[in-house]
């Protein structure tokens, strides 16, 4: 994976950057700009080696439209850029050569307005290349996705990994050769999705912590009552980790009425929607023998309200990495959680990735990486 330091020459140079800019935005303001901030090194290399900085993202809103990024652009303003925002795209090679100036990056509008995106189809992604002289990659975060801007562009630019990309790919990787004791917590919901997780890290770690909605089916399975928690769709083979001595589970839980119920007394109507206190003591004493945590997916169901037990994980976790603990994290409750303490600062590394990041730690590559080769 070629890196911005395998840059011969950039003064001039027209830098088409895929960078992830799909953050949360009420009111047309965004309300939590933490990739944002993460992209700025590479985005401030490259303009201060002259390059001409040519931004483009999607943006997803939660019920599944795709608003403008234009609140971004002015989030970019307010964070010291200067930013075009180039609305049409059909005007796009026209204001990146006769506007784009020394000090000033271009930042298109939605990727996601375009069906080729998605689709990863080649005409689409050789518009985008046509924008640029190079390619850099500075989206870890959809890099588990095969799109157009993401694994289609690399085919027709010389391509590059951003400075944020390269720390993704240097500091997850480190969780394949861990410190120990090695604790892994795994949260959040969709099981199927994160049982090769488990599958690797079984050999690798020395105590996992299975929470959230994951750890429903695994109690299903030891015989436990789970009442109308959430569950995984389909047959799941658990029978590894049910025998396995490093699999821990809750041991108590909160339901709709925010009662504490110990996990052997649930009962047919109880949901499960948060991790109780007895849970959060036996975190508190792994995490404090623990020399290597990797962490992803919330404790509870961060969403709906149900997040004092992740955020306690949080304070926790934060407090053994200035202890000495190596603390990787990831996953947007997660990271949800630790800006409201604003403890980023605490942790040895945190992740952009949601999904990439759990894709990029059960195979070791994402596809976004693969077309940098």
């Amino acid at each position: 994976m070629k890196t911005l330091k395998d840059i011969e020459y950039l003064s001039g140079v027209k830098v088409l950057v895929r960078v992830d800019f799909n953050v949360p935005i009420k009111n047309a303001v965004v309300v939590e700009d933490f990739r944002i901030k993460t992209a700025l090194p590479t985005i401030d290399f490259l303009i201060g080696k002259g390059a001409k900085v040519v931004l483009m993202s999607h943006l997803e809103a939660a019920d599944g439209t795709n608003p403008t990024l234009l609140p971004v652009a002015d989030r970019l303003k307010k964070l010291g850029k200067d930013v075009i925002f180039i609305k049409d795209f059909n005007r796009a090679h026209d204001v990146i050569n006769e506007q784009l100036r020394g000090g000033a990056c271009a930042l298109l509008e939605n990727l996601r307005y375009f069906d080729g995106e998605k689709k990863n189809d080649q005409k689409f992604a050789k518009e985008l290349a046509s924008l640029g002289d190079i390619y850099v990659n500075e989206a870890f975060s959809v890099s588990h996705r095969e799109h157009a801007s993401v694994v289609g562009v690399p085919k027709y630019l010389p391509s590059y990994a951003g400075l944020q990309m390269e720390r993704e790919v240097a500091n997850l990787g480190r969780a394949f050769n861990p410190a120990h004791p090695f604790l892994f917590i795994l949260g959040g919901a969709k099981f199927d999705t994160k049982l090769p997780l488990l599958d690797k890290f079984i050999d690798i770690a020395d105590q996992i912590f299975v929470g959230g909605a994951l750890a429903n089916d695994l109690l299903k399975a030891r015989g436990y009552e789970v009442g109308k928690s959430l569950l995984s769709d389909g047959a799941v083979d658990l029978s590894k980790f049910l025998a396995s001595p490093k699999v821990i589970l809750p041991g108590d839980m909160v339901n709709e009425q925010r009662q504490v119920v110990m996990i052997d007394q649930m009962r047919a109507q109880d949901i499960n929607l948060d991790a109780g206190p007895k849970t959060i003591e036996m975190l508190r004493d792994a995490v404090a023998k623990a020399k290597f945590i990797l962490w992803n997916g919330p404790l509870g169901r961060y969403e709906n309200g149900f997040k004092e037990s992740t955020i306690e994980l949080a304070r926790l976790i934060g407090d053994a990495s200035l202890n000495g603990a190596e603390t990787i994290v990831g996953g947007g409750d997660t990271l949800a959680a630790i800006a409201e303490l604003s403890t980023q600062e605490k942790f040895s590394f945190i992740s952009t990735g949601g999904g990439a990041m759990l894709d990029f730690l059960a195979k070791g590559t994402l596809p976004g990486i693969e077309a940098l080769k």
